[in-house]
């Protein structure tokens, strides 16, 4: 059978790298042709043997649809090898991306080392790099954090589109180990330019995901966070006081309802409403101070409450 297999394969594989075009319609016929484990072996070889950069994008795609454990060290090995130097640098570079994903569907901790090299390679282009640490956050291991909080406190770093993610992947994560670094980029004193808005946007939704115990610098950094010049700041802000159980979360979302977005006072009736229920809503209704958008608001909540209910 075995030589059966690679006389198809190496025949198939002439096919294709000749048709160059068309491996969709092939790869369509080898499912209802081969069996899982001769599938499997298909795609372990393409990855392997082939320099077509079209072939090897279906490869990768027909892999991650199949889901076999058993082209898990395929994809590794395809990911840290270097066999396709004489191809467009950029169309290789997507072509590993792809791969990453992969990857990352598979939830397997055995990927881990090949994601964190592609993570800590200061040469290896931004778009792999913060694609590992997606892919890091997806697999959920606590054994990426250190790294993972390395790059996000590294000042240093070129990448802050890698910071990023690192801090989007410590949010899917949910270490408490994430926190005092968390703090120290929302709380550091010079001027961020406006690239690095986005990374206090990722690090406020990285904390309202982790199930932190709330102490007196957090509840501080979450205030400072609702006087940012981001919405979206002031937004996960809102949603990060909502969840730290301390008696005075009410009073201070409340104060956001006169806030100059209108996202943000949604958000902001939203969370009182999750804390206090139909009390806070008919609060706001009753109160003429309130904002014609946060009435509007609180308005909708209760009539789906009160829809609910009936």
């Amino acid at each position: 059978m075995l030589a059966r297999m690679n006389n198809e394969l190496l025949q198939i594989e002439q096919k294709l790298k000749e048709a160059e075009g068309n491996p969709v319609e092939f790869f369509a016929q080898a499912e209802k042709k081969f069996n899982k484990e001769e599938l499997s072996s298909l795609f372990g070889y393409f990855l392997t043997n082939s320099d077509c950069l079209f072939l090897l994008k279906e490869t990768i795609k027909e892999i991650d649809m199949l889901k076999d454990e058993r082209n898990m060290d395929d994809l590794i090995d395809f990911l840290m090898s270097e066999n396709l130097k004489n191809k467009d640098l950029n169309e290789v570079i997507n072509l590993k991306i792809i791969c990453i994903k992969a990857i990352s569907n598979f939830k397997n901790k055995k990927c881990i080392p090949a994601l964190l090299y592609c993570l800590n390679d200061k040469t290896a282009n931004y778009k792999m790099r913060f694609q590992a640490a997606e892919a890091l956050g997806k697999i959920g291991d606590k054994n990426a954090v250190d790294s993972l909080i390395n790059i996000v406190s590294d000042e240093e770093e070129k990448s802050v589109y890698v910071r990023e993610s690192a801090a989007a992947a410590l949010g899917m994560i949910g270490d408490m180990r994430a926190i005092d670094p968390f703090l120290t980029i929302l709380e550091t004193k010079k001027n961020f330019l406006d690239k690095f808005t986005f990374l206090k946007e990722r690090v406020m939704e990285a904390l309202a995901k982790i199930n932190f115990i709330s102490t007196e610098r957090l509840m501080s950094a979450f205030k400072n966070a609702l006087r940012d010049e981001s919405p979206q700041v002031r937004i996960n802000a809102i949603e990060c006081i909502m969840n730290s159980g301390v008696v005075e979360s009410y009073d201070i979302i409340k104060t956001m309802l006169s806030d100059s977005d209108s996202e943000v006072v949604k958000n902001a009736v939203c969370a009182l409403y999750n804390l206090k229920g139909k009390e806070a809503l008919l609060e706001i209704l009753k109160d003429n101070s309130i904002s014609a958008c946060a009435k509007e608001e609180a308005d909708e909540i209760f009539r789906e409450y009160e829809e609910n209910e009936q």
